[in-house]
């Protein structure tokens, strides 16, 4: 095993010892190994070359092991034709996770990723949820935005997302399910309408906010109400 990894003996136990490596199956004194064990090696040295410490690198695998279900990230236990999301999901290794985002791989910002649902492990592989919202992530990071402050501003994001999300659904269950009970004939219809309604919402909020908080122009900023503005 050492030898197909490339490296030494000593450093096979030294990672074994470290917890970076599964331990083999024995037989007596024979140890047996396999290609989870060898895929896992050469990760370790990809994570080493793109200059991840071995310390980082065990808090990165301690993350990726108790990450989430690739089936209930995906959503796989759902009644089939009623997802909403049309999200392409993306398979990675853990070096290119690392090289998506510029180092910036942490194992808090792992931990961070896998409590909202963006990533779980499956075997040697990430599999994150929405391609779109990876390459959006990753554009954010190469701009100069630190992957935390991208991964906090996910979480404000999902929370203003289920809020609309059950106001959608609130309005479907009570004026067209009764109607039209083929929930996922009525998914498939109203899915272009919903989101029509937040992309003109959120183009118009962006337009204010540039206006008020970028350009500055005068006016541009919403009226304080009254009690606010009286100290009230």
């Amino acid at each position: 095993m050492a030898e197909k990894a490339g490296i030494t003996v000593r450093t096979l136990r030294f990672y074994r010892e470290r917890k970076l490596l599964p331990e083999p199956r024995r037989e007596g004194r024979i140890a047996w190994y396999n290609d989870h064990h060898l895929a896992r090696l050469r990760t370790i040295a990809a994570l080493l070359d793109r200059g991840h410490t071995l310390g980082g690198i065990a808090e990165l695998i301690a993350a990726f092991e108790a990450g989430r279900d690739v089936g209930e990230l995906l959503g796989l236990e759902g009644e089939a034709g009623t997802r909403w999301s049309e999200e392409t999901p993306v398979r990675l290794t853990p070096e290119e996770l690392a090289d998506y985002f510029a180092g910036d791989v942490t194992a808090e910002n792992l931990a961070t990723s896998l409590a909202l649902g963006y990533v779980a492990v499956d075997g040697e592989e990430v599999v994150h949820v929405s391609r779109r919202l990876l390459d959006a992530s990753s554009e954010l990071v190469a701009q100069g935005v630190p992957l935390a402050a991208v991964l906090a501003a996910a979480r404000e994001v999902r929370a203003h997302a289920d809020e609309l999300a059950e106001l959608f659904t609130g309005l479907i269950r009570t004026h067209v399910l009764p109607a039209s009970p083929d929930v996922a004939a009525v998914v498939e219809r109203l899915r272009p309408i919903a989101k029509g309604v937040i992309d003109a919402e959120l183009s118009m909020a962006m337009d204010r906010r540039i206006r008020a908080d970028l350009l500055g122009e005068p006016g541009s900023r919403e009226k304080e109400p009254p009690e606010r503005a009286t100290g009230q």
